[in-house]
This record gives C-alpha cells, structure tokens and sequence, in this order.
C-alpha cells in the first residue's frame, strides 16, 4: 500500500507533467492535480497568456475541471497538488472550496500566499481550515521556474 508521502511524490511528479506542458506553450510552468480518494478529478496549469485571462492560474483551472467533476462547488476530502505556492487569489480560492489538503513544491517568494508573503490559510477568521504541506519535490518545481525565466531572458537579450 501506498504511503501519503509516496502518493504526494507521485501526484506531485503529475502537476510537474502539467507545468512542463504549460512551458512548451509559453505558459509560466506551473501545474495543479486535484485528487479525491487517490484518484485525480482536477487538472490545470497556467493558461493566462494563451486565454488572455488573469484568472488562467492552474489551481484555479484544476479546482473548476473538479467542481464540475463532483457537481459541487465544495470540494471537501479533495486535495490540490501544485508545483508553486499559490498566490493570495489562489490561496482565496481554496479556502471558499472548502479544499482539505495542498501540497505545494516551491516557495514563492514574490506573490506566495501560504507563508512565503501571507499566510491566508492559516488565517483563524477563515471558516474553512486547510491543511498544508510544502517543499514536496521542491527542487525540481523550482528548477522548472529557473530554466523557464532563464530562457525567457536570454531570448529576450
């Protein structure tokens, strides 16, 4: 049987599939796997260049593909696995789908919401308590970045 860090290593390693899909299309590389009962009912990654909407975020993405999955705006016992600390909207976005669990992989510490700059999900005034692991393949969910905006700058140069 499969431990919970064996099944984060291995959701994880799906959400780093989705971000190197979202690089090759020009997409900042992050990607998002929700999971209910050890089965994946949500994906995303950053689309907002490609749909020209700043709502394009892949937890956002993958919280709508699981809503709709479950017929339900809650999305209690799901949890979301993604490759970078959400930001404050995203982090927002968890707490009012009632998530159980995020998994993040890299730190962000220009926009990340979950303790790099804020820390919204362990606000107490929140109805909604979720349950946080970070630094889940950390190295590489942060390389993915680094190589992406490393390459964006020397094509810009």
């Amino acid at each position: 049987m499969e431990t919970v860090c064996e099944a984060d290593e291995r959701f994880m390693a799906m959400a780093l599939e989705l971000a190197a899909w979202a690089a090759e299309q020009g997409e900042v590389p992050i990607g998002a796997v929700a999971v209910l009962h050890g089965q994946v009912i949500g994906r995303g990654y950053n689309r907002r260049e490609m749909d020209k909407n700043p709502l394009a975020h892949a937890e956002l993405l993958a919280l709508r593909e699981a809503a709709s999955h479950l017929g339900a705006w809650r999305l209690l016992g799901v949890q979301l696995f993604v490759t970078l600390e959400p930001c404050s909207m995203c982090a927002g976005a968890l707490v009012q789908a009632r998530i159980s669990r995020l998994v993040f992989g890299a730190r962000d510490a220009k926009a990340g919401a979950v303790g790099s700059l804020y820390h919204l999900l362990e606000d107490s005034r929140h109805n909604h308590r979720v349950e946080v692991v970070s630094g889940v393949q950390e190295a590489a969910c942060a390389e993915a970045l680094k190589c992406f905006f490393s390459a964006l700058r020397q094509n810009k140069a």
